[in-house]
């Protein structure tokens, strides 16, 4: 199979021994269309059509260069395209929903981690109603008691923790993850990768994870999306039941679809 057969979104033949169902879609979250980003006159991101459902967890994923991060800083509203447009199924895109969580955890190192995590409020909630929604969301990432601890005094993962809950307080309706797992240790990053799944699949938000680990993206998203020289090379479902078992025969199936593409082979 060329690249060039694969370039719409694709379906490929699971083997019969492999048991899945599909993921209900629900409405249209945002769509890319015919979205193309330039820096210094060198395309970045060209012709990119992407429409991706509420509730639905999606990984992008290529190789260094390919554009995959500029994809993410466009739909949280960091750079502006330079063609095309980024629209809620409703209509214009509100970058206010959505928020955007980085590799490197990004806190104020003089302030304490309760309040890390209130910067991520809009600004209404203030005071003591501010510091419950912190203390809350610090107790579903499993931080509940290091509130009141410095930044420097946490782990990587800790740290991690912080961030996730400072992009959660404000209840996004979009989470857009840019390689926030790859500084992590290997056990550190499978204890990451479950927390995140538990918390999207309890509060429902949509979820754009950027990532260079193929396993990764197959452990959580329902979808992953190649770029291919800013371009989408691959748009691929993984109806995988829930939880999964990393190095299960459904997730090396898909893995090996991936890596197929991303290497031509």
């Amino acid at each position: 199979m060329t690249a060039a057969t694969i370039t719409a979104r694709q379906s490929f033949t699971v083997p019969i021994a492999l048991t899945y169902t599909s993921r209900p879609k629900g409405e249209l979250a945002f769509s890319f269309r015919n979205v193309a980003k330039q820096f210094g006159g060198k395309a970045v991101l060209q012709g990119i059509n992407l429409d991706v459902h509420e509730g639905q967890f999606v990984a992008v994923i290529g190789k260094s260069g390919c554009g995959k991060s500029t994809l993410l800083r466009l739909l949280a509203g960091l750079d502006k395209p330079t063609s095309g447009e980024l629209v809620h199924g409703s209509g214009t895109h509100d970058h206010k929903r959505t928020r955007i969580m980085f590799q490197e955890p990004r806190l104020l190192p003089w302030a304490r981690v309760a309040r890390n995590v209130e910067v991520g409020l809009t600004g209404i909630e203030k005071g003591d109603v501010a510091r419950k929604k912190g203390l809350e969301i610090l107790a579903e990432v499993g931080l509940d008691d290091r509130g009141g601890e410095w930044p420097s005094v946490l782990s990587g993962g800790q740290r991690q923790r912080v961030a996730l809950a400072r992009a959660l307080v404000g209840h996004p309706s979009i989470l857009a993850l840019d390689e926030p797992l790859g500084a992590l240790d290997a056990l550190t990053r499978i204890e990451m990768q479950q927390l995140l799944e538990r918390i999207w699949l309890a509060k429902k938000f949509t979820a754009v994870l950027v990532t260079h680990d193929v396993t990764e993206a197959v452990a959580l998203a329902d979808r992953v999306v190649v770029i291919d020289s800013g371009r989408i090379a691959l748009d691929l479902d993984i109806p995988v039941e829930r939880p999964r078992r990393h190095a299960s025969p459904e997730l090396a199936f898909f893995e090996r679809q991936i890596l197929d593409r991303l290497y031509n082979r």
